[in-house]
């Protein structure tokens, strides 16, 4: 295979760079910016698939994030490699943040009081519904005592609230990916086009310029030729 690494990576390496990718996540972000202005859809379809993949990192369904912006972009007509893409605005550094404030506004939204910081606490209510939801799988099989209290739990002070508040900051994230990604794309494609048209424009010229000269070779060659004829008269 042509892309194929020459050394291959570990678990443990493929992990780590979901954490943090070679390069950074400056780097990350560059080159995802660099593959959606080069997306060969009108922009305002991109556009739209950057809103719809934009708007679903504000959801608590971790796992699912690609699968929902591929739904959302299809109902809105957007693009779908660019909602796909567009869901990396969701990576650890910044899913503390969405989450902080998914929670608070979800606790607000309910009337509760906030819950605090998203400490290791909150994490651990996910590890604990995982592993109970993943218990509950295996004992509908195998048979035994199913556990709903954690997942219970967890529904009610972390997933309810998420999904509820990140209704109103994933929107307003998501209309401000739309506005400021959109002439951003058009200026790109514009100027792209201009250079597309001005270098078809030097090859016409150059293929105008070669047939020319191909077209004076054989007067030239037939001038060269009635010479001495005239000289013999």
């Amino acid at each position: 295979m042509v892309f194929k690494r020459r050394n291959k990576q570990s678990l443990l390496q493929k992990l780590g760079g979901l954490v943090w990718p070679r390069g950074g996540w400056g780097r990350a972000i560059r080159y995802i910016n660099h593959r959606l202005r080069r997306l060969p859809d009108p922009p305002h379809r991109i556009a739209r698939g950057i809103f719809a993949g934009v708007l679903v990192t504000f959801t608590p369904f971790f796992g699912l994030h690609f699968f929902l912006a591929a739904i959302v972009a299809w109902l809105i007509r957007g693009n779908l490699i660019a909602a796909l893409l567009a869901t990396f605005v969701g990576n650890p550094p910044t899913f503390i943040i969405i989450a902080a404030v998914s929670l608070e506004t979800g606790h607000f939204i309910l009337g509760r009081p906030p819950p605090g910081e998203v400490d290791e606490g909150m994490f651990q209510l996910f590890w604990h519904a995982t592993r109970s939801l993943f218990h509950n799988i295996y004992v509908l099989f195998a048979g035994g005592e199913v556990y709903w209290a954690p997942l219970l739990h967890f529904y009610h002070e972390v997933f309810l609230p998420y999904l509820v508040g990140g209704i109103i900051p994933g929107t307003v994230c998501a209309f401000a990916a739309y506005y400021f990604s959109l002439p951003v794309i058009q200026a790109y494609q514009n100027r792209r086009k201009g250079r597309i048209k001005a270098k078809l424009a030097e090859l016409k010229e150059k293929a105008a310029a070669k047939k020319a000269e191909k077209a004076a070779r054989p007067e030239a060659s037939a001038a060269r030729v009635d010479r001495p004829a005239d000289k013999r008269d």
